[in-house]
């Protein structure tokens, strides 16, 4: 039997503005099941009593969907967190929030700047959660090894079912294409001026006349 992951690294999937305040959407609902699931199976499987870490990265999608971004205290990973305490988590994980994230590659960037996986060395036997839906997985790979510099079996996928399914094929092309051969210190750079001029583009479509604006979906 393969070794448990020792840190879940579990990615946002937006919040929801209600009357009451702010909510999960029901993918980041789903995230956070997968997690506290995992935790459950692995988790007599540590020696010496040792608890999985698990960290909730996630601020808001600016990047993907230009959303603003929620207060302080509601956003991706502070809401992921409550509803893990929630569940009962915290008595048998160490559990992290991440809040500042408005991407995939900056929740990567901000979990490594944070601190929050220090102490730690990934391998096949050792190896790196990543929470997330089976859609989304290629591109957390992908950025993991750019950002991380880990791959196949040093990353273990922990696919999440439930709420809405997203093509995050062209999203995944792009990656590829954009951040080929930039080292890791420019990575976020150039994301910012791919988003801009993504936006730019967008634009341009939605002030044609005859087009009818689609509702972008939160990512």
């Amino acid at each position: 039997m393969p070794e448990p992951a020792r840190v879940l690294l579990v990615f946002g999937r937006g919040v929801v503005r209600t009357a009451s305040g702010y909510t999960l959407t029901p993918g980041g609902d789903a995230r956070v099941r997968a997690a506290t699931a995992y935790v459950a199976a692995h988790r007599a499987a540590l020696p010496g009593g040792d608890r999985i870490r698990v960290v909730f990265t996630g601020g808001w999608p600016e990047a993907s969907a230009g959303a603003a971004p929620p207060p302080v205290g509601a956003r991706e990973g502070d809401l992921m967190l409550r509803a893990a305490r929630a569940a009962g988590l915290d008595e048998h994980a160490e559990l992290y929030a991440e809040t500042r994230s408005r991407s995939t590659l900056e929740n990567l960037l901000h979990t490594v700047e944070d601190g929050l996986l220090s102490g730690y060395a990934f391998d096949a036997r050792a190896p790196l959660g990543l929470v997330t839906h089976a859609w989304h997985l290629p591109r957390v790979r992908f950025l993991a090894g750019r950002v991380l510099g880990l791959t196949g079996p040093a990353l273990r996928d922990v696919p999440a079912h439930g709420g809405e399914v997203h093509d995050d094929r062209g999203a995944l092309l792009l990656a590829r294409l954009g951040f080929a051969g930039a080292r890791a210190d420019r990575l976020l750079r150039r994301e910012r001026g791919m988003v801009a001029v993504g936006r730019l583009a967008r634009r341009v479509i939605n002030g044609r006349p005859g087009y009818r604006r689609r509702t972008v979906g939160q990512q």
